[in-house]
């Protein structure tokens, strides 16, 4: 089993956040960064992470933070084979 498919079995979704932040050089200009990554709803624990250091690390202070989350597997979806059948 991959690791994204066992990160999924534990409730981890997709998000995918437009963040828009201002260019350090000039100020008046906005710059797009796209982040993606599986996280955890409603709290966004790698979001929040990325975030800090985003604001500790680096030059371009945040303007804002769009985000969307999907769930990729749900437990509705998800169903264990019991056999399999090989066709030549």
């Amino acid at each position: 089993m991959t690791n994204d498919m066992a990160m999924q079995l534990k409730g981890y979704g997709m998000t995918m956040a437009q963040i828009l932040y201002r260019m350090p050089d000039h100020p008046t200009f906005l710059q797009t960064y796209i982040w993606q990554h599986y996280d955890l709803a409603p709290d966004f624990p790698e979001m929040k992470s990325f975030l800090r250091f985003w604001q500790e690390k680096l030059d371009g202070p945040l303007h804002s933070i769009r985000y969307v989350h999907r769930r990729l597997i749900s437990a509705s979806e998800w169903r264990a084979l019991k056999g399999e059948f090989i066709i030549n």
